[in-house]
């Protein structure tokens, strides 16, 4: 458990297809890649401060 496949992710697709209808799929998508996109850069910046503050301690 873990991984998603091909399979996995067709049906994923399906189901949000049936459920949100074709329209709304971009919107949705556009969407989801902001949030990963702004969740992967206060990641970064949380990442550069513990190493600053390790360099800083040692």
């Amino acid at each position: 458990m873990g991984r998603l496949g091909a399979p996995e992710l067709i049906l994923i697709l399906a189901i949000a297809l049936v459920v949100f209808g074709p329209s709304k799929l971009p919107e949705i998508g556009k969407s989801l890649g902001k949030a990963l996109g702004e969740f992967k850069s206060q990641a970064n910046k949380v990442t550069e401060e513990f190493t600053v503050d390790e360099e800083a301690k040692g």
